[in-house]
């Protein structure tokens, strides 16, 4: 019986073995150490179970992941909007390395597949757990870093995240100026230019009316006690229209 299950186990890590060497060629990294890409799906449930054999978890990387993944994430939002503030950069950045975000990263990847999990945990459900799949993405971003170096984890990110931001996956959580640059960059359409067309009322009364124009062309106006309140609801007269208008376009495309 014990060799029953002892054939079992190495049967099931053969297995595991061609699991891994075909998701290196999915993702077209191949790992110098394949023990730390290993390390990066080891769940200290599976360690705990397996106190024979010298594994290790993936919790050490992890740690490092969480900090490589902030800081690639940061320089390619820091790049790519030139004129978002520090705190519309944090909030974008926050929603990008959520754990609802890392989670769907992980299961386009069918990481959980690759996880080694202990009984128990495989039993209540844990390679479907989010926070298990969140931590897990990380931790291969910490065995990447380690095994490769940031040039490779930033290629790795421009398959799996950074189109995601482009294609304005992570607007909700923008302000309405941001909005309107990302959905204009997107498309090529050329510059946004924001202009104040009055003020008035009294210095603690202030009223300002902002005008905003897409290459000349104006696009919204709107009101606000500052410039830019005003140019917010400027800019959201302006999406509100753009957006008007690509859904008609893209109605029409459909006839």
């Amino acid at each position: 019986m014990r060799n029953n299950g002892r054939d079992k186990e190495k049967k099931a890590l053969r297995a595991k073995e061609k699991q891994f060497k075909d998701f290196q060629n999915k993702i077209g990294i191949q790992f110098k150490d394949e023990k730390l890409l290993k390390q990066a799906f080891t769940h200290s449930s599976y360690v705990n179970e397996h106190r024979r054999r010298p594994y290790e978890d993936n919790e050490r990387l992890e740690f490092l992941g969480d900090a490589v993944l902030e800081l690639t994430v940061s320089k390619y939002l820091f790049k790519k909007y030139p004129m978002m503030s520090e705190g519309e950069l944090t909030k974008l950045r926050a929603a990008v390395v959520c754990e609802p975000s890392l989670v769907s990263f992980a299961n386009e990847l069918s990481f959980g597949e690759l996880i080694l999990l202990g009984k128990g945990e495989e039993m209540t459900g844990g390679r479907a757990r989010p926070a298990l799949l969140a931590d897990v993405f990380e931790a291969f971003i910490g065995a990447l870093y380690l095994d490769q170096d940031i040039e490779t984890v930033t290629g790795f990110l421009e398959q799996v995240i950074f189109p995601k931001i482009s294609a304005g996956a992570f607007s909700h959580v923008m302000d309405y100026k941001s909005q309107l640059q990302e959905l204009v960059q997107r498309d090529g359409a050329g510059t946004v230019e924001y202009k104040i067309m009055l003020e008035k009322g009294p210095a603690h009364n202030r009223e300002f009316v902002s005008r905003v124009s897409l290459n000349g062309t104006e696009l919204g106006t709107g009101n606000g006690r500052s410039k830019k309140e005003a140019e917010q609801h400027a800019a959201q007269m302006a999406l509100e229209k753009l957006k008007t208008h690509l859904q008609d376009a893209h109605e029409m495309d459909k006839d």
